[in-house]
């Protein structure tokens, strides 16, 4: 819309802007330790600072849902958290459903406190959270089932630790004789994670596990024989070492059907040199044991009876994170090594809570497709190169909104290799198309970026072209390698 607004000007702030594109990843790489430029942004370093009364919501599925309790938690302020089964979206259209009211709660949240009407927002709990219900894996999902209960603080004195065990068979009640076991995953282990942040529009929620499970050191609980709920962040604590200075664990916990399907509940992933720190990370000592303590992500989940509770352990996640250097092996010291759930029994009072207002929204503006999109998503393995791929498309096509005319579209294409044995052919490559125009005017900008690392160095190739018309106005390239960090 930008001659609309500026007239002939639109052009010149264009190039300007273009001009002075950073390449963000090469920022973040030049910051890989919790430093001053991560701490400004974190409102963790002193929760204090924020005076004013918070509303905190999110969904299950977003890559930021650990925000919402860790905000109720260390507030002092008046407070209230929303969490939903939703991905990177706001309730009233996220999906996976069920959605709610959104607008309606903001409403009534804004007009206590900015206006002092008296709405009764602060009146209900502090938290209400979605429980998710049991289902099979599947990469998309249009909804959850599952419930709203509520917890009238947080962290909530009603929510007990059940502990397990992680013995040489299984997931126990009772701890087991020590055994050393060992993870030295594939380096390919991590290809149904699905996306970090999935969006809830495009087949990027984690499928099936057993692949990955299968690259990975396992531990089930036997079948229930009784529905567990959980609300909040499981914790493993264990006793590892390591065959190199720089290693990582991927702990995934899952929900194993009868006929094997695993369904990931929720990971974690610790880089072992931040075994204590993030500001401060030291290489390990090969060969040594540490005692480290992981926080998994959290979630509100119900394992019903039948099914076993699945802990998986590996050393690899690709690519949701960069690979180690070099090969590892790692020992897991099995026996007094422990998972924690969050347990939360269900109460008389999770069935009496007033219903969510119902999801509104003002028509959507009336759109012309121009071209229709389309998606991909493709794994599997190069027999050639011996690598496994991943491929991922998001064509969202072109549309023209007709109330102004504008005319937009995107294609997003993300490609990710690694053979199993070597850690340093991972390769990350992104292509990103944007157009904008309108009437006579068109511009497009495409965007190549493309990264890998050596041993000590983590190198990108990154190029920007911005075209008018058919006419390329700019173009930028960069050449980056960082030093790596510990990582």
């Amino acid at each position: 819309m930008g001659e609309a607004l500026v007239g002939e000007r639109w052009r010149g702030m264009w190039l300007e802007r273009l001009a002075h594109m950073p390449l963000f990843i090469d920022l973040w790489l030049r910051h890989q330790r919790r430093d001053a430029y991560w701490k400004h942004g974190s409102v963790s370093e002193d929760f204090s600072r924020i005076a004013c009364p918070v509303y905190a919501v999110g969904g299950w599925a977003d890559g930021y849902s650990n925000a919402i309790l860790r905000l109720l938690a260390g507030l002092d302020v008046p407070r209230k958290g929303l969490i939903g089964p939703w991905a990177h979206k706001y309730p009233h259209f996220a999906l996976p459903g069920p959605q709610v009211g959104f607008l309606q709660e903001a409403l009534r949240w804004w007009d206590k406190w900015l206006k002092g009407i008296e709405t009764g927002i602060m009146d209900g709990p502090m938290l209400r959270a979605y429980i998710l219900e049991s289902v099979r894996p599947a990469p998309w999902y249009a909804e959850r089932p599952g419930r709203f209960v509520a917890e009238p603080s947080w962290p909530s004195p009603r929510i007990g630790a059940r502990r397990l065990f992680l013995t040489e068979a299984r997931l126990d009640d009772a701890a087991g004789p020590d055994r050393e076991l060992l993870i030295a995953s594939p380096e390919s282990t991590g290809a149904r994670a699905g996306a970090w942040c999935p969006h809830g529009t495009s087949p990027d929620d984690p499928d099936d596990q057993r692949e990955d499970d299968a690259k990975s050191v396992v531990f089930d609980t036997a079948p229930l024989g009784e529905r567990i709920e959980i609300l909040g962040a499981p914790v493993v604590e264990i006793e590892v070492s390591a065959d190199r200075p720089n290693a990582k664990i991927a702990v995934r916990l899952c929900d194993v059907h009868p006929d094997g399907a695993s369904t990931r509940v929720t990971y974690g992933i610790l880089n072992l040199t931040h075994r204590d720190s993030h500001e401060n990370p030291q290489p390990l000592e090969p060969s040594r044991r540490y005692r480290v303590r992981l926080q998994l992500n959290d979630v509100g989940y119900a394992f019903p009876p039948g099914i076993r509770v699945r802990l998986a352990i590996s050393s690899a996640y690709w690519p949701i994170t960069w690979p180690s250097p070099e090969r590892v092996t790692i020992r897991l010291a099995a026996g007094r090594a422990t998972l924690s759930l969050p347990v939360r029994k269900p109460r008389p009072s999770d069935d009496a809570l007033p219903p969510l207002p119902p999801a509104v929204s003002s028509a959507p503006e009336r759109r012309t497709v121009l071209r229709e999109g389309r998606t991909e998503r493709v794994a599997g393995h190069d027999n050639v190169t011996g690598e496994s791929f991943y491929r991922a498309l998001d064509d969202m096509g072109e549309a023209r909104i007709e109330a102004h005319a504008l005319e937009i579209g995107s294609i997003k294409r993300g490609e990710y290799r690694i053979r199993d044995e070597e850690p340093l052919s991972a390769k990350a490559q992104t292509h990103w198309t944007q157009l904008v125009g309108r009437g006579a005017w068109r511009t497009r900008t495409e965007t190549r970026t493309t990264m890998t690392a050596t041993s000590d160095t983590f190198r990108i190739h990154a190029r920007l072209d911005a075209y008018e018309g058919e006419e390329r106005v700019w173009s930028q390239n960069w050449h980056r390698s960082v030093k790596r960090d510990l990582m």
